[in-house]
């Protein structure tokens, strides 16, 4: 018996089963030194045997005297890799049709599948290589194969977006409306894509376009949500509707799309407003508001979305074309878009969706001008006043713009846009438009509630440096909350104080005279349950 060295090379690959975007199999390789216990006979067959796998790691690294060297012996040049990839699979992957052939007619397998299921004729779809498909389908590849999930490789080849090969792949028999286990389509994946002449060649050859997926999304949508503007044009001229929208066909098992999205929704709230424009152009409802929002109100919060968990804020959709967001916001009112349309539908302060939470402000009746006040972005305030908006237009229950610009509406303070400063160059601004500082609305709520609840020191002074009367907002709210306890953690969810908040309100509270109440506290009540 003796010991033998042996340098074994495993290796993983990283297979992305992505129903949108796929990577080439691109093997990582993770060397190992393993030492192994052999026979002097054992030893001489394992050397042997391992000399067929050899030819796959040769022409993985295209080391071309090996691949010669190795051609000449008595080889099975099936025998894969440790993951399953042989000869072919890499010959494939290279693009190289001269060894490609060579290694067919010595016998290369066509339909072999390494462990993640990919076969010869998917890499060839991947690189967009009609004359490999040909060759691959003459020698037995079955043109309707497909990897995990389910991607067959007519759903590869129309997403690669080469003509050729998905022509060659249908002539082969490919099933041109097979599904992978999202039930998307080929068709599905070239309009992502954009791959507009892929596009009309699977509807030449009868491919369905309007069956929509279970979460409402047909190709027309999935163009639209890329951005691909002459691919839209093309659904449009086909008859695809301007003003249709997206509907939910059975349960999406997730949140996609507000249901009843219209294209030009769909193409504003991923910031393609070039796009917009043309559906505008060809007849989309500049006021629609099947989704409970005008595209105006939707701009409010595409422009400046909440920050969530992270520090640096949310970025609004990276989009395309020259336009922006304000651009977009005047070509609405060009088109006929009413600046001054108020929501007749949403959520209520206390209502059945937030049950008792305070906090948030009701819906019905808000205006662009009104969301953009309780996003604090006094750019599109300012745009939306040029173009005609009425910034006294109250909510339903006679919240003001500045209220919900002091914080009314406020449940995550640290997860919604708006910082401090920005709040108060809002708040500064439409005091000086003559807004009343000391509003109160039919929910006991007023701009000091606001600020507690938003947890804003400096607009706690501000306020009362602009004549915030302590008598009109020292007072219980319909939740009986006055903005000291709000500050000290009574509020809607879990007990959350702001002390910089109590702080301040204390502070203004003995400027004026008034010592903070020192009796028993009430009982927390969490108001969302």
């Amino acid at each position: 018996m003796w010991i033998t060295s042996v340098t074994a090379l495993v290796k993983s690959t990283d297979y992305l089963n992505h129903s949108q975007s796929r990577n080439p199999i691109t093997p990582n390789r993770l060397v190992m030194r393993i030492t192994f216990f052999f026979c002097p006979l054992f030893a001489l067959g394992m050397v042997s045997s391992m000399s067929a796998s050899h030819l796959a790691d040769a022409v993985e690294k295209k080391n071309q005297f090996e691949i010669e060297a190795l051609l000449t012996k008595d080889l099975d040049l099936n025998v894969p890799q440790v993951d399953g990839m042989t000869a072919l699979h890499w010959a494939v992957y290279h693009d190289d049709k001269a060894l490609t052939q060579r290694l067919m007619n010595r016998g290369a397998s066509a339909v072999s599948k390494n462990r993640y299921g990919v076969t010869p004729l998917y890499l060839a779809c991947e690189n967009g290589s009609a004359k490999l498909v040909r060759l691959l389908l003459d020698a037995g590849a079955d043109p309707n194969s497909e990897v995990r999930g389910g991607e067959t490789a007519l759903m590869t080849a129309a997403r690669t977006g080469i003509v050729g090969v998905v022509e060659t792949l249908l002539k082969a028999g490919a099933n041109i409306d097979a599904k992978e286990r999202k039930d998307q389509s080929a068709i599905m994946w070239a309009a992502s894509e954009g791959n507009l002449e892929v596009v009309k060649t699977l509807i030449n050859a009868g491919a369905d376009y309007q069956t929509p997926l279970r979460f409402g999304f047909t190709p027309f949508y999935f163009a639209i949500r890329e951005g691909h503007s002459e691919l839209v044009q093309y659904f449009l001229e086909i008859g695809e509707n301007p003003n249709g929208a997206i509907y939910y066909t059975k349960d999406p098992g997730k949140f996609w799309v507000v249901p009843g999205t219209s294209p030009l929704i769909l193409a504003i709230e991923n910031g393609h407003y070039d796009l917009a424009v043309e559906l505008l152009e060809a007849g989309a409802d500049p006021n629609d508001m099947r989704t409970g929002f005008s595209p105006l109100h939707t701009l409010t919060w595409i422009r400046k979305p909440d920050i969530g968990e992270s520090a640096s804020g949310a970025p609004s959709p990276r989009g395309s074309g020259r336009r922006n967001s304000e651009d977009i916001a005047r070509d609405l009112v060009d088109h006929g878009a009413d600046v001054n349309v108020q929501l007749f539908r949403g959520h209520r302060a206390g209502g059945p969706r937030y049950r008792q939470n305070s906090a948030r402000y009701s819906q019905i009746g808000a205006t662009p001008f009104f969301l953009a006040a309780d996003r604090a972005d006094l750019p599109f305030i300012k745009l939306l006043l040029e173009l005609g908006a009425d910034p006294f237009i109250p909510n339903e229950d006679n919240c003001t713009a500045l209220l919900v610009a002091a914080g009314i509406g406020s449940a995550a303070p640290e997860e919604e846009a708006g910082s401090e400063e920005e709040i108060l160059e809002v708040l500064e601004f439409l005091l000086g438009l003559g807004m009343d500082i000391n509003s109160v609305d039919e929910n006991g709520e007023t701009a000091m509630h606001g600020a507690a609840y938003k947890n804003v020191p400096e607009v706690v002074r501000f306020l009362y440096r602009h004549g915030h009367v302590i008598k009109i907002w020292n007072k219980n709210n319909n939740k009986d909350r006055t903005p000291l306890l709000i500050a000290e953690g009574y509020r809607p969810g879990n007990f959350k104080p702001s002390f910089a908040t109590v702080e301040a309100i204390i502070e203004v509270m003995r400027n004026e005279g008034v010592e903070p109440p020192t009796g028993p506290k009430p009982k927390h009540t969490n108001f969302a349950n």
